[in-house]
């Protein structure tokens, strides 16, 4: 018996429809959705474990995305021929749902669960990443779990002075701005994206025609629940323990000792103390024959935390560490840190710093990206590390984590439209984070903007970032926005809003909020704080280098483009590559040739002239042809007996005594080393010989 399709469509006003379904696949995962658009699809399976996961007190909440080169009619390079590891793009979309769903779910909700998305048909015309969080919020809902949802997401980009939601790639390349947006039917939530230095009231115009759009999807999404019939699970109270009674006696008995940690202690100072009170709190409940587990002390812990973190900014009206409300961290950079690298600066705000370094390479070192949605060469990226000493902790290094991927993507996004466009050079920036308390993304932006300049990367103008908060007062519904935010005002606070920017304008941006509650005018009031903030740090990048190096360091690399015959390109690369391996080999020096039209454009890096000369030497003695009847004008490198060698204008020695011109001569008596003669080429016996004119 085939089941029976459950089916919602969405009209979109350009005549393209988006469709959800449910009951046909995937029937054994506790909430399973399809949505298309075009030839893209995608299927969210949601799967709940039937027990708390005991020793957290966080969401246990896994999000997968894989996209199935099947999708775009592709098999996996390389040896292996299947789908293993995450490429940056698939975690980049895990990232984005789990920021969207993640403060939907109840906090004391701590049964694992798993989505899995997986990409089943690909269309270059609809990118799959916009619709993931739909199909996400799909699933999610058919499977009555408790959720504040549902929820969506949809990318929208400004493309010949037009909106469009869920483009294809094409488009996306050429757009000026580029966001994801996901909320709720009230509110927006999640914001990722970049732009080409636009306004503030630019990017809340889009993020408004986006937020019409996710209602749509939203209601698409209840009136399928409707047509399901299901109802939500109400999630249980602890043990039908008198919570209120718990947390005011954990108040009266912590409060002294929680509000002196966050007004005097240092972030690790804190972070130990806290966890020091968290292990006694039983102790205070033995008489009243109480005992916690301990994922009912550590929630009951974290809400009497924010509690007194917010009455500490509502009622003293300043921070963690005494700064205003707007005030920025103490700030010091300096570039040329490492002299020995193309380009290197640290830039410290606070207990956050970041070292950035700048390596310029070839053509040969561009970042390949081969995936179903995207094949790419990028001249210009940029790493992000975050070791685990940083934070004062002690880890195993296993590699890099999604959160790496992510914040190295959002320091890319913010830089790469400042790179000049015809730079010969490709240029990979790294940056690794020495210490942290808060915002080391912007801070990475900050020193990387100083690295480029140091490295003498012409770059357009400096980008500088930072990061805002938000704590909300949920009795009064007053908001303040903070600037520069802590780590412990990350983690407590009801918003971390990442922008990064010039004097002209934002070039990318991540918000995540943490409560369904958001508005525009509250959106619009961060991202004019986070302007003057940025312009700002601007003077601050300024005052530690005015402006890009005239020139580079010494120890900079050199490229050299000249151009040859296509027809003889074959001979340069030789047989198997034989040739020009060889050439790269004893010159120390990277080749690449491309076709070009008729041409072969040979680009050849080194990291001293002398390399490059001798490189170009042997290929100009490669390719030289003379040609018929041509006189040439030639320098004498030596002479032996009847032996003579010239030195052919390509710098190609030639033995010339075997031309019949200088037999039975005594050549060293007409003339000498050094010497300049002229030579005619003849063709003789099919082969091309020369001859002395006198």
């Amino acid at each position: 018996m085939i089941p029976e399709l459950i089916k919602e469509n969405i009209f979109l006003e350009d005549g393209q429809i988006i469709s959800i379904e449910t009951g046909k696949l995937a029937c054994q995962a506790n909430g399973t959705a399809v949505v298309r658009m075009g030839k893209t699809s995608l299927i969210a399976t949601i799967v709940i474990s039937k027990k708390e996961k005991e020793g957290i007190n966080f969401l246990p909440l896994i999000i997968d995305y894989k996209e199935n080169y099947s999708a775009g009619g592709k098999i996996p390079g390389g040896f292996i021929k299947r789908e293993i590891r995450p490429s940056d793009e698939e975690v980049l979309t895990m990232r984005l749902i789990d920021r969207l769903f993640r403060p939907l779910f109840p906090q004391n909700f701590l049964k694992e669960i798993q989505i899995i998305i997986y990409l089943l048909s690909y269309d270059i015309n609809v990118l799959p990443d916009g619709l993931a969080g739909l199909v996400a919020s799909a699933a999610v809902s058919i499977s009555g779990i408790p959720f504040k949802g549902p929820v969506s997401a949809v990318r929208i980009i400004r493309f010949k002075n037009s909106f469009l939601i869920n483009p294809g790639i094409k488009s996306v390349k050429k757009s000026d701005i580029n966001l994801i947006i996901g909320g709720t039917k009230n509110s927006i939530l999640m914001i990722e994206g970049e732009m080409k230095e636009i306004s503030e009231n630019e990017i809340i115009y889009f993020i408004k025609i986006a937020h019409f759009f996710i209602k749509l999807q939203i209601t698409a999404q209840i009136n399928l629940i409707k047509n399901l019939k299901i109802k939500s699970n109400n999630l249980p109270v602890f043990n039908n323990l008198n919570f209120i009674y718990l947390k005011k006696k954990i108040k009266y008995i912590f409060y002294e000792k929680i509000y002196f940690l966050y007004k005097k202690a240092s972030s690790i100072i804190r972070f130990q103390q806290m966890e020091i009170l968290l292990l006694k709190i039983n102790n205070y409940f033995l008489y009243d024959n109480i005992i916690l587990n301990e994922d009912e002390q550590n929630y009951i812990f974290e809400i009497l935390k924010k509690e007194i973190f917010r009455e500490i900014i509502f009622k003293e009206n300043h921070r963690l560490d005494g700064r205003s409300l707007d005030d920025l961290r103490k700030i010091w950079s300096k570039t040329n840190f490492l002299p020995s690298v193309h380009g290197s600066a640290i830039f410290s705000r606070g207990e956050t710093q970041a070292l950035s370094t700048v390596t310029l390479g070839s053509s040969l070192d561009v970042n390949k990206i081969d995936n179903v949605i995207l094949q790419d060469q990028q001249k210009f990226y940029l790493h992000y590390n975050f070791p685990p000493f940083s934070t004062g902790e002690i880890k195993l290094l296993k590699g890099i984590s999604r959160r790496e991927i992510g914040h190295g993507n959002l320091a890319q996004r913010a830089l790469k439209n400042i790179i000049p466009f015809k730079t010969p050079y490709t240029i990979r920036v790294v940056s690794d984070i020495l210490e942290s308390n808060g915002s080391s993304s912007m801070a990475t932006v900050c020193a990387s903007t100083l690295a480029l300049m140091d490295a003498g990367i012409p770059i357009k103008r400096p980008v500088s970032g930072i990061s805002m908060g938000l704590i909300i007062n949920f009795l009064t519904d007053e908001a303040i926005i903070l600037s520069d935010i802590l780590g412990d005002e990350d983690n407590i606070g009801d918003m971390d809003f990442k922008m990064t920017g010039t004097k002209f304008g934002i070039t990318a941006c991540q918000m995540d909020i943490n409560f369904p509650g958001s508005n525009y005018e509250m959106l619009l009031n961060s991202i004019l704080k986070a302007k003057n903030c940025l312009l700002f740090l601007i003077k601050k990048i300024l005052n530690t280098i005015q402006s890009p190096r005239f020139s580079f360091k010494e120890n900079y690399p050199k490229i050299f483009y000249f151009e040859i015959k296509k027809k003889l390109i074959g001979t340069v690369i030789g047989s198997g590559g034989k040739i020009i391996q060889e050439i790269k080999t004893s010159t120390n020096t990277n080749l690449k040739i491309e076709e070009k039209e008729n041409l072969g454009i040979i680009e050849i890096y080194g990291k001293t002239d002398k390399q490059i000369k001798n490189a170009i030497l042997k290929i100009k003695n490669l390719i030289f042809f003379p040609k018929k009847e041509k006189l040439y004008k030639v320098k004498i490198k030596y002479i032996k007996n009847s032996e003579l060698i010239i030195i052919l204008p390509s710098g190609q020695t030639m033995d010339l005594k075997k031309s019949e011109n200088f037999k039975n001569l005594n050549l060293s008596s007409f003339i000498r080393k050094g010497d300049w003669i002229k030579i005619k080429s003849v063709k003789k016996n099919g082969k091309i010989n020369f001859k002395r004119i006198i």
